[in-house]
């Protein structure tokens, strides 16, 4: 009972979404009616500047991270703080606040990821960072960070539920960037820092 409860907390964390408190809060348009239509960190980067992004990005990882370590800091096992940061991962994805119409992921799971272990964490965010240092594509950092984390929590951590999860975390992650995956190959992807739609 105390762990679904823990399980059930965890996800409607995961449901606030930041960058529509964000938005709301600054006096920016929907972040799901402009732009991409994603309400992240990326997209209010395109409609709100640097500002509203960083604070977008920043309250998506700590929703990750701060149901991962409340699970530890109750006492919470491996099993329940892996379903804890997935669930955290699924209200990001699908809020019960918001229609369950949420963002890609990408920040709420790295936050999740340094959460079970800060080496994974450093490890996803570092490949994010390569990538985008040399392409410019937010979505495809996101991606090779999603493909790698998997080998990352193996290395790092020895768990088999942390391995489970990181898989389907990283599963669902590419699965919600299906459109930036065809736009890649179009080459009609829109790079950090565009404006455009």
């Amino acid at each position: 009972m105390f762990n679904g409860l823990l399980i059930l907390a965890a996800y409607l964390l995961g449901s606030l979404s930041t960058a529509i408190i964000t938005s709301r809060i600054m006096n920016l348009p929907d972040p799901r009616s402009q732009g991409s239509g994603n309400p992240g960190a990326t997209n209010v980067l395109r409609i709100g500047g640097r500002k509203a992004a960083a604070i977008t990005l920043l309250g998506d990882m700590l929703k990750g991270l701060t149901a991962v370590l409340g699970g530890w800091l109750l006492g919470a096992g491996e099993t329940v703080v892996a379903a804890m940061g997935l669930a955290a991962f699924l209200g990001h994805l699908y809020p019960i606040f918001f229609g369950f119409k949420g963002g890609k992921g990408v920040a709420t799971g790295l936050g999740v990821l340094l959460g079970i272990s800060w080496q994974v964490g450093v490890a996803a965010l570092a490949t994010w960072l390569l990538v985008a240092a040399l392409t410019r594509y937010s979505s495809l950092s996101a991606l090779c960070a999603a493909l790698l984390a998997p080998f990352y929590t193996a290395w790092f951590t020895n768990s088999s539920a942390f391995l489970i999860m990181t898989v389907i975390l990283s599963l669902l992650l590419i699965w919600r960037h299906h459109r930036n995956i065809h736009n890649l190959i179009n080459g009609t992807e829109d790079r950090i820092g565009s404006r455009e739609g």
